[in-house]
């Protein structure tokens, strides 16, 4: 098996709110990758005193000991109860019905010898590639039907779209959203490698249109997830007119890993 993560901040005077893992169980039987995306808030109060690397970091603790100690769960279970629990520590502390209490992107997949389950809330991405090369883009694509306007401002959004119907979601603080994740399983012999990527690694498909997944799934495994990356800032700052990048960030957190099975 062929396991490799990078992650790289967006910025030198900002933490990198990514966060990503895998876990391969004593038993030999199986395995899990799990990556979040910090959603970054705009300046201002939003309600909770904690950081959004404090929050991808205890919700991703939870969510890696559950996924490995509680089999029997699926990985919708295994988020809502992450999320109450990550809830839990603050809940005293913070206001978590404000729109902006910290959140997060989720890609998961889990493995045994027999099949592997996936769940993807919001735009990180996780990819399949078959035993023929062909690759399987898993997609949450609630942000891009949204209608035109709707992401204009961070008030907007916050009022007309996030967390609500007709909308996008994030793991936020509110465990029922597991149920709007993007969920399903698939025979292990119809996989032979994944990879999950946030929207700042993905930019290399999604924003800059350098190739489609299965040509991004090709530099992954050629160059590694550094290489994507570093195709991904280069590209970035080559786009002096913004072009591609829009109103975007200059560069944004990225993180890409790779699981050869």
């Amino acid at each position: 098996m062929r396991i490799e993560l990078a992650t790289v901040p967006g910025s030198r005077e900002r933490p990198n709110e990514d966060w990503a893992v895998t876990a391969l169980p004593a038993s030999g039987q199986g395995g899990t990758a799990i990556l979040l995306d910090g959603v970054t808030p705009p300046p201002g109060a939003y309600g909770c005193e904690h950081s959004v690397p404090w929050f991808t970091a205890r919700l991703g603790g939870a969510l890696v000991e559950l996924s490995v100690s509680q089999r029997d769960l699926t990985l919708g279970e295994i988020l809502a109860e992450a999320i109450r629990r990550t809830g839990d520590t603050h809940r005293s502390l913070c206001d978590l019905s404000h729109v902006r209490t910290p959140q997060a992107t989720v890609v998961m997949a889990r493995w045994d010898d027999q099949e592997i389950e996936h769940l993807v809330l919001s735009d990180s991405v996780l990819l399949f590639e078959a035993p023929d090369g062909t690759v399987r883009p898993l997609l949450d694509d609630r942000l891009d039907r949204l209608p035109p306007g709707s992401l204009a401002s961070d008030e907007i959004a916050d009022s007309l779209a996030r967390n609500k119907e007709g909308g996008f979601f994030t793991a936020a603080a509110d465990p029922a959203v597991a149920d709007r994740a993007v969920t399903g399983r698939t025979p292990l012999s119809e996989v032979r490698a994944l990879a999950a990527l946030t929207d700042g690694a993905g930019r290399w498909t999604e924003m800059f249109r350098e190739g489609d997944w299965t040509d991004c799934f090709a530099v992954l495994r050629e160059e590694g997830p550094r290489g994507l990356i570093d195709r991904v800032r280069a590209l970035e700052d080559a786009d002096t007119e913004r072009v591609h990048l829009g109103r975007g960030k200059a560069h944004d957190d990225a993180t890409a890993l790779l699981v050869e099975l």
